[in-house]
C-alpha cells in the first residue's frame, strides 16, 4: 500500500464546503493543521458530528477564551533543552515537533508554534543527563510523534539509549499505529531496529494514541501485529473527549477491540485545560461515569485501564466520584507523594483538579529548573504565522 499523502492546507479538502473552509482557515493560522489521505477516508463526510472528523478537522471553538498553552507547566520539567525529568525513574526526550496529524485536542499544541522550540534534533544534552542519573530506568521518546522520525535517526537514538546500562525501558509515543500504520508494517528497517533493541530483559513499549474504535482498521491491526512480532509491547492511552468518545458504548468497544488486538488499555485521561480545547471538555463526574459504564461492558483485560489527570503536580487517579465528593490518589507525583489519598468536594461543573475546592492544600506550582526553555504561557496568545510546518 502506498504511503499516504500529507495535507497541510485545509483549502485542499474539497469535502468541506468552501464557505466552511474559509471560516476554518483562520483557526489554522493559530493552531496548525495536518492530516493525510488515509485517515481522511475514515471520515463520514455526510455526518457533521463524525468523531474522526472532530479529531483532526479544526473547530471554531478553538478560538474561544479557554485554558493555557501549557496547562501542566511542562516548562518546569526541563532539566536541559529537549529533556524533561518530572518523575524519579522516567525521563522524556522531546524528539519531534511534527505529528502524523495535529489532533485538535492536543495538550502540546504549543510545540507547533513558530516561536517555541522544545523539540531537539540534537539529543546529546538529554542523553548525557540520562546517563548521569542512574535512577532513570525508562525513557519516553515523544514530541510530536517519535515514529515520524526517519528510521536511521530513530535507530541512532535507540542505540545510544541502549548503551546506557540503567535504561531498561524505552517508550515510543505515537499515533502512527492508527494514523499511518503503513509506516510501521512496510518499513522492515524500523521493525528490525525495534527487534534489535526490544529484548526479554529491556523492552520497547509503543505508547499508542487511539481515541475511537473506528481507528482500529485492518491496516492498524497489521501494524499492531508487526510491532508485536518485532518484540514491542503496545499499550494505549486516550483522553475522554466530548463529541468523540464520550459514550460508554464507544469506550467499551474501544476497550474490547484493543484487548482483542493485544493492545493493553493503559490510561483514560481527563482532557487537560489547554488553549483551544474548549469543545472537548467534560465535567469530571461525567467522565468518571462514562468510564465506569464502559468498563462494565468489557472483560477484566479491558478493566485494567486507569482514569487519571496529568496535573502539574503529578498523575492523579480518579478512584470514584460519589455524592459530590471526589476520591483521588496520586498515581505519580513530582514531590514523591505516590499513593497519597485525597477526598475533595466535587462541584458538578468541575472539569480539572484545580476546580476542586481545597486542591491548593496538596500542591504548589513548581519553579523552572532551566531558563534555556521558553515558558509559552508568557508568550503572546497568537504566535507568528507558522512557517516551519513539515510538508
Amino acid at each position: 500500500m502506498a504511503q499516504p499523502k500529507y495535507i497541510t492546507d485545509i483549502d485542499k479538502l474539497e469535502a468541506i464546503p468552501e464557505e466552511e473552509r474559509s471560516r476554518l482557515k483562520r483557526i489554522t493560522e493559530k493552531f496548525v493543521f495536518r492530516v493525510n489521505d488515509y485517515y481522511l477516508k475514515l471520515i463520514d463526510w455526510n455526518d457533521p458530528e463524525d468523531p474522526i472528523r472532530k479529531l483532526v478537522i479544526p473547530n471554531e471553538g478553538e478560538l474561544l477564551e479557554y485554558g493555557r498553552w501549557d496547562a501542566s507547566d511542562e516548562d518546569t520539567n526541563y532539566v536541559v533543552p529537549g529533556c524533561q525529568h518530572k518523575y524519579r525513574s522516567t525521563a522524556l526526550l522531546i524528539v519531534s515537533e511534527v505529528c502524523g496529524a495535529y489532533c485538535r485536542y492536543c495538550f502540546r499544541k504549543r510545540l507547533f508554534r513558530t516561536d517555541v522550540k522544545e523539540a531537539m534534533s540534537d539529543v546529546e544534552p538529554g542523553l548525557a543527563y540520562i546517563a548521569a542519573h542512574p535512577e532513570i530506568d525508562n525513557v519516553l521518546l515523544t514530541g510530536g510523534d517519535s515514529l515520524i522520525l526517519a528510521t536511521p535517526k530513530l535507530k541512532s537514538i535507540l542505540e545510544r539509549l541502549r548503551a546506557i546500562p540503567h535504561v531498561k525501558i524505552i517508550r515510543l509515543g505515537s499515533k502512527l499505529p492508527v494514523f499511518n500504520p503503513m509506516r510501521i508494517y512496510e518499513d522492515p528497517e524500523l521493525l528490525e531496529t525495534i527487534r534489535a533493541h526490544s529484548t526479554p530483559e529491556r523492552r520497547i513499549y509503543v505508547m499508542a494514541h487511539i481515541n475511537h474504535p473506528r481507528e482500529i482498521t485492518t491496516e492498524a491491526k497489521l501494524g499492531f501485529e508487526a510491532l508485536h512480532q518485532a518484540g514491542a509491547i503496545v499499550v494505549n492511552q486516550t483522553p475522554v473527549l466530548r463529541g468523540i468518545n464520550d459514550d460508554p458504548a464507544v469506550l467499551g468497544e474501544l476497550l474490547d477491540k484493543l484487548s482483542w488486538a493485544g493492545v493493553t488499555p493503559y490510561y483514560f485521561f481527563v482532557n487537560r485545560p489547554v488553549a483551544g480545547n474548549s469543545d472537548f471538555v467534560l465535567p469530571l463526574e461525567r467522565v468518571y461515569r462514562i468510564v465506569e459504564e464502559a468498563k462494565a461492558r468489557t472483560s477484566g483485560l479491558g478493566k485494567r485501564v486507569r482514569l487519571s489527570m496529568s496535573h502539574t503536580s503529578g498523575k492523579i487517579e480518579i478512584l470514584a466520584i460519589e455524592d459530590g465528593k471526589a476520591y483521588l490518589k496520586y498515581h505519580q507525583s513530582r514531590e514523591g507523594a505516590y499513593g497519597k489519598f485525597l477526598t475533595l468536594d466535587c462541584p458538578s461543573d468541575a472539569a480539572w483538579f484545580d476546580d476542586l475546592p481545597g486542591n491548593e492544600r496538596y500542591w504548589k506550582r513548581p519553579v523552572k529548573r532551566t531558563d534555556a526553555v521558553v515558558s509559552v504561557n508568557e508568550l503572546p496568545d497568537v504566535p507568528r504565522r507558522a512557517t516551519k510546518i513539515a510538508k
